[in-house]
């Protein structure tokens, strides 16, 4: 059994591929049959380790696109959680029919077959924050 690589800088895929092509090469050029079957295999094994890596590369970079998006996403949720508790903080000053707008647009926003519960919970909510401290007053 091989002791694992320790430290080992892996090839790029380009450079496993590079590696595939010179024993293929060298697998057309070989005089005996052993040599050639060797080259062939070898050949065989550094064009499937140029995929192996090729992919690894392509995980790697989605990777960091992935971070990149959360990281988007959590100021984003950030943002529309500080401008949602700016909007409750007023909710009794706006207009019932602005309040009615925003209610059935909130409730559009879940999925398609959780939209009435989702709109429950909402009416839950403003219901039980109505009378908080800056809300000024009555839900409408």
């Amino acid at each position: 059994m091989n002791p694992p690589l320790e430290g080992a800088r892996l090839f790029t895929s380009k450079q496993y591929l590079a590696k595939a092509v010179e024993y293929g090469d060298l697998a057309k050029t070989s005089v005996g049959s052993t040599k050639r079957q060797e080259f062939q295999e070898l050949e065989g094994r550094f064009s499937v380790l140029a995929v192996l890596a090729d992919n690894d590369e392509l995980l790697q970079g989605k990777n960091a696109i992935g971070e990149k998006n959360r990281t988007t996403l959590a100021a984003e949720d950030k943002v529309l959680r500080c401008l949602g508790a700016a909007l409750i903080m007023q909710w009794n000053t706006l207009p019932a029919k602005l309040q009615r707008e925003l209610f059935d647009n909130a409730g559009g926003m879940g999925e398609l077959l959780d939209t009435s519960a989702l709109r429950g919970q909402i009416a839950r909510f403003l219901h039980a924050h109505k009378n908080d401290e800056g809300n000024g007053g009555e839900l409408s």
